[in-house]
């Protein structure tokens, strides 16, 4: 029936984008024409947002010839991606885990310095039986420290692990690379065999299931299973297709920049500037505008501006009460992912059985995510993680010192009392890690800072607080997301967390590629 649902959505929900494909040139003509045609065109491009996905696109649109402006109300780019400087504690105050270096790479061209290290070591996991596994990243040493610590058959983490790869190289250039919704996606020899695949990566599963019938550990299946939370997502609703996810971190690797996460921004920031790319902070895009189904321009602060075409960077809520445009029935319906609450502690001591990344795993994770996505509550025993990059960068803390990033998966803002949440779930994530470290830990803060659902949306404007738009807590999750393009009105393109493909860092810069791809493709075919 699963399988049945994709063809049918594939090559019936979009049928009128065939004739698309009878209008294209061939990538050889494009590009023997494509300078020519530049010059006959003159583009402004409006980005809203410099987040990752539109210091992306601005980068691409830039390389292409195209002018473009880039509005942020913020004094600094980055999104999600800030940081947090006091009393000497430096504190990332956004994602904390640098997969798919590559995409970075490719776009700075190694034209701005940016340089960063692979981990030795994935993560150390705290369970609440007391079981401890410090993760080796690299997948050998993996597989023999992961069978004796949980006591699984060396030849079943095998086999698990390399059907995260082989997923991988299935959905990635079908699923995360191009666009959803374009017929011509799929009508291309990675397209087909996308589709052919789809019985074998495990569509009719959920995550839990698909990782309990492989390894039939439970503390490992919780290790599994939380690769869930990288999109904010439940593993007992999410598809096992999401199992694709260890493979970013465990197969390509995990890394560290120099500089810390926000090192990320500032050097696509960089790269963007000597490009030519005209950044405008401390601007907030108030309305874009259209008529007739075409954009027409922007209002920053509300005074009007003409240009031609407009990339969102924006959450997709936010971006059609600027279009003042009903939200799509789609879009409406669908579940936010989860939200986070982090503490943000300076620590006056150092931790030796602390990495970079660490996790202490609840004791029921079933009735963690049960309470997010349908209690709507914290747990009373949340999974916490501590990120330490001062681990990496000591000048990131004073000299016996930490500095420490205190996250629990919280459900979307719907209106709770986050003032009462956040002092019960401080008390319950204190007294869990000072159990497992033997110490009192409260009495070692001597700075602290919090981020909640609100503040997430107050500050990043992402509904509902949510860090990733919508869950993908059913199969077709994927497609009901945004599309990076749309008809109504025509010059209006999206990319970020909220739509196509979807959030964290690797998928922001892939929907700002897609959405920048389609821009270039559609105008240079004009011309």
């Amino acid at each position: 029936m699963q399988y049945f649902l994709y063809f049918f959505f594939i090559f019936f929900y979009y049928p009128g984008k065939l004739a698309y494909l009878k209008n294209q040139k061939s990538a050889q003509q494009q590009t023997i024409s494509m300078h020519l045609r530049l010059h006959k065109v003159l583009k402004k491009i409006s980005i809203a947002g410099a987040g990752i996905g539109g210091l992306t696109a601005a980068i691409r649109l830039a390389e292409a010839g195209y002018e473009v402006h880039v509005y942020e109300q913020k004094n600094e780019p980055g999104g999600k991606l800030a940081e947090i400087k006091e009393n000497g504690y430096r504190f990332d105050a956004g994602p904390s885990l640098f997969t798919m270096p590559h995409f970075i790479d490719e776009l700075l061209a190694g034209n701005v310095p940016f340089q960063y290290q692979r981990m030795d070591t994935l993560c150390h996991y705290f369970y609440e039986d007391g079981l401890r596994f410090q993760a080796p990243a690299d997948q050998t040493a993996f597989i023999s420290a992961a069978a004796t610590t949980f006591g699984v058959e060396p030849k079943k983490i095998a086999r698990h692990l390399a059907k995260s790869k082989f997923i991988y190289r299935i959905t990635s250039p079908v699923f995360l690379e191009r666009s959803l919704h374009r017929i011509g996606t799929y009508l291309n020899p990675k397209g087909l065999r996308g589709i052919l695949n789809l019985p074998f990566i495990g569509i009719s599963k959920s995550m839990h299931n698909a990782n309990k019938d492989a390894l039939n550990n439970s503390h490992l299946v919780q290790y599994f299973d939380r690769f869930a939370t990288y999109n904010g997502s439940n593993p007992w609703k999410a598809p096992s297709t999401l199992n694709v996810i260890p493979h970013l971190e465990m197969g390509i690797g995990a890394f560290y920049p120099a500089g810390g996460m926000i090192a990320i921004p500032r050097a696509l920031f960089a790269r963007a500037t000597q490009l030519g790319v005209h950044f405008h902070f401390g601007k907030k895009i108030t309305a874009i505008k259209h008529q007739e189904g075409t954009i027409t321009g922007i209002e920053i602060d509300h005074i009007s501006q003409k240009t031609d075409l407009v990339v969102s960077n924006l959450d997709v809520r936010l971006t059609y009460q600027l279009l003042g445009m009903p939200l799509p029935k789609k879009i409406k319906q669908a579940e936010p992912s989860s939200s986070a609450l982090i503490f943000y502690w300076g620590i006056r001591k150092t931790f030796p059985e602390l990495h970079l990344h660490n996790i202490l795993f609840s004791a029921d994770y079933q009735d963690e995510f049960d309470g997010i996505f349908n209690r709507k509550e914290i747990s009373k025993d949340p999974t916490i993680y501590i990120n330490i990059s001062s681990k990496m960068d000591k000048t990131d803390a004073p000299e016996g010192c930490e500095n420490w990033f205190v996250m629990i998966n919280v459900p979307a803002n719907k209106g709770q009392d986050w003032e009462a949440f956040r002092q019960e779930a401080r008390a319950s994530v204190l007294a869990k890690i000072s159990k497992q470290l033997g110490c009192d830990v409260e009495s070692l803060i001597a700075f602290e800072e919090y981020l909640d659902p609100v503040r997430i949306e107050q500050f990043t404007g992402s509904s509902f607080g949510s860090l990733y738009g919508s869950s993908s807590n059913n199969l077709m999750s994927a497609f009901f997301r945004q599309a990076n393009f749309t008809k109504n009105p025509k010059g209006l393109y999206f990319c970020g967390g909220s739509v196509h493909p979807g959030g964290g860092i690797p998928l922001c810069v892939l929907g700002g590629r897609i959405a920048s791809d389609i821009i270039i493709g559609q105008h240079h075919a004009k011309h």
